[in-house]
């Protein structure tokens, strides 16, 4: 059978400590094919648990994604939550778990919820992957990061707010990370430190259709 990468590397890695232990070749032979039988065993249940953990995921998509528009009923919002709940107890160390907290996150918002909303992008934070099996996209997240940051702003929470933001190093999301640093310094009442924030914005290729609205207003009250 072909192994991935990381196979490859991790079986490198345990012949390499045997052969540096001074073992037996019999005896290493033995102990690398019961290590061998175990991680196909531990291969076997990842790969049954990500298949399950998916099927639900896509079940949320399918509840909630209806199109541009389409409002959820009452029922649809409910199965999604449940669904959602049972994504993060039963696979909380899936990436679906995260992304269907994200959705999570939205449907909050949506309900105008945002102590739940900020619970569940902290949930994302607190239950991200790392190490050498798996590690959580950065990508996910900083967009977890920021709009934790936009809900806490949301809360009229502007500190807590930046000190989210504080440390991020953004990427390809700069535009999006100055708008909302931007705004934070807005409500903090730090006009110069905002306007420099939605500049830099701009100069990061902002499509935000109110980023040059918000740099007028700051014109105005100087």
């Amino acid at each position: 059978m072909a192994f991935s990468t990381e196979e490859e590397e991790t079986l490198e890695t345990l012949k390499r400590w045997w052969n540096e232990s001074g073992k037996s070749l019999l005896l290493g032979v033995v102990v690398f094919g019961v290590g061998y039988l175990g991680w196909g065993q531990w291969q076997n249940m990842q790969q049954a648990s990500s298949a399950a953990a998916s099927d639900i995921y896509e079940e949320i998509g399918v509840t909630v994604v209806l199109g541009p528009g389409v409002q959820l009923d009452d029922d649809a919002i409910a199965n999604a939550k449940q669904l959602i709940a049972q994504l993060k107890d039963e696979h909380s160390d899936s990436v679906y778990a995260l992304y269907g907290a994200l959705y999570g996150a939205r449907l909050a918002v949506d309900d105008r919820d945002l102590d739940t909303a900020e619970n569940e992008l902290q949930w994302i934070l607190d239950n991200a992957q790392s190490g050498f099996f798996a590690e959580t996209d950065e990508s996910l997240l900083i967009t977890a990061k920021l709009r934790l940051a936009r809900v806490i702003l949301a809360k009229d929470e502007a500190q807590r707010a930046l000190d989210v933001l504080t440390g991020i190093n953004p990427g390809a999301f700069e535009a999006e990370y100055e708008e909302i640093r931007g705004d934070v310094y807005v409500a903090l009442g730090q006009l110069v430190e905002a306007q420099a924030s939605y500049q830099a914005a701009r100069d990061a290729g902002s499509t935000s259709d109110t980023l040059q609205m918000k740099l007028d207003d700051i014109a105005l009250d100087s």
